[in-house]
């Protein structure tokens, strides 16, 4: 019982840190768009001014996520995956 309990309380703790994170992003300006344009910056993409991100949910999985991103200056397919850079294809 005691271990139930203890696993409980842990994914308690887990739940409660997640949605403090998601609620500073949001509380940030932290948008889906604003946080994949930046991703893909990284990876070496131009995206000059991110104008909207639309989820796929045709492609989506429960583990990847895919956008479309609009930048100003192109347009993006992105896939995101836990723990690994994103895929992302232009689109024309």
């Amino acid at each position: 019982m005691c271990k139930l309990l203890n696993s409980i309380l842990v994914g308690a703790a887990a739940l409660a840190a997640c949605s403090s994170a998601v609620a500073q992003q949001a509380m940030r300006g932290e948008t889906p768009q604003n946080v994949l344009a930046a991703q893909i910056r990284l990876q070496g993409f131009a995206c000059d001014k991110a104008l909207g991100a639309t989820r796929d949910v045709k492609r989506s999985r429960p583990d990847r996520d895919v956008w479309v991103l609009k930048c100003s200056n192109a347009t993006y397919r992105v896939s995101r995956a836990p723990d690994m850079a994103a895929t992302v294809e232009p689109l024309p």
